[in-house]
């Protein structure tokens, strides 16, 4: 028998005291036990992510940034990742900005123990924030939030029999285990859905929300841009998203919290309204290999096989990882947030 985790066993007793707790407070909590106590990434991890795949996909957004900031002022700028995981896309990006000219003062916004010892091996002069409220004031903002989004808490309603209901996490002889909460909830529901078929579920990310609202108005203060990179969907798409990766397989969101990666599908649309509340441009969402390939990956992809041809086979499997349909580049998405008086960002034009 596996011994319980101790994030288990705290939501347990939490749960068997106070009564079923909401689908946020188990998500935000078994993820904070999951990154806090591990690297997830890599073969040996649970998931591997685009930056993990190619050093293109950094490259390509680090140049990104660089042409922005050389149709702007030229004024001293912080580059700012928000969950770097390992590093990797931070180390790629400011590589291919150095050889433009450009040299940010870099920001990690990253609470895991784990991983900030990874990321200070390669970035021992970065600064570190638990959240966007230390960010520097004075100057502009380059951020860069890579499968971010996807893994802040869900708000999930289920449409009981009686009404819509806030779908809480109970526990049982058979563990942790969905089920409609008691308070009704219908007032939060748009009208075309209250009468939606009993089980149907629609989500939103309050958190998720409130960290795009902050940035936004950060950067309309301060000048900048931010660029979302996400799985996830653009208008509104009712469903239960919710999972949970372990061992780079699908497991079961609710088993052992604190051992598996959770994340959900990320409304884009939302992320949108926060950011133009704020006043910035907003561009996209695109496909990641819509954006990828008008950024230019074929060429940089010619340029590596080139340059070592032993390796093109790697290289473009890489190349196709990362952009076509039936791999990372439908489902993956891009959008650019940019202060008003910021030049427009490539890859949107297509």
């Amino acid at each position: 028998m596996i011994a319980p985790s101790s994030c288990e066993d705290r939501l347990s007793r939490l749960i068997e005291a106070m009564g079923p707790i909401p689908i946020s407070q188990f998500m935000a909590e078994a993820n904070a036990a999951y990154y806090a106590a591990k690297d997830p990434l890599g073969a040996t991890g649970d998931f591997i992510t685009a930056p993990e795949i190619s050093q293109m996909f950094g490259e390509l957004i680090g140049l990104w940034l660089a042409d922005l900031w050389q149709q702007s002022e030229r004024e001293p700028v912080a580059y700012v990742e928000l969950g770097p995981g390992r590093g990797t896309l931070a180390e790629d990006a400011t590589r291919a900005m150095r050889a433009v000219g450009l040299t940010p003062a870099i920001h990690f916004v990253e609470t895991s123990p784990a991983l900030r010892a990874i990321q200070a091996e390669r970035f021992p002069n970065a600064a570190w924030h638990d959240d966007l409220s230390t960010l520097p004031t004075n100057k502009p903002l380059l951020v860069v939030a890579n499968e971010f989004f996807d893994a802040l808490p869900i708000r999930q309603l289920i449409r009981a029999v009686n009404g819509w209901r806030e779908r809480m996490i109970a526990f049982g002889p058979d563990g942790f285990a969905p089920v409609a909460g008691d308070v009704p909830v219908d007032a939060l529901v748009p009208p075309r859905l209250h009468d939606a078929p009993p089980g149907s579920i629609i989500e939103s990310s309050p958190a998720s929300a409130a960290i795009a609202r902050d940035l936004a108005g950060r950067i309309a203060d301060q000048g900048g841009a931010a660029l979302i990179v996400d799985y996830g969907y653009a208008g509104y798409a009712a469903g239960d998203t919710l999972q949970a990766v372990h061992a780079h397989a699908y497991a079961d969101p609710f088993a052992r919290p604190g051992t598996r990666d959770l994340t959900a599908h990320v409304d884009f649309t939302a992320l949108d309204h926060a950011a133009r509340a704020e006043g910035l441009h907003v561009h996209g969402p695109v496909t990641q290999g819509e954006w990828l390939e008008l950024l230019g990956i074929g060429a940089r992809a010619a340029a590596l096989t080139q340059g070592a041809p032993a390796r093109a086979d790697e290289i473009e499997a890489a190349r196709r990882r990362l952009t076509h349909v039936e791999e990372m580049g439908d489902l993956f998405k891009v959008m650019a947030l940019t202060a008003p008086e910021w030049p427009e960002p490539a890859g949107f034009d297509g």
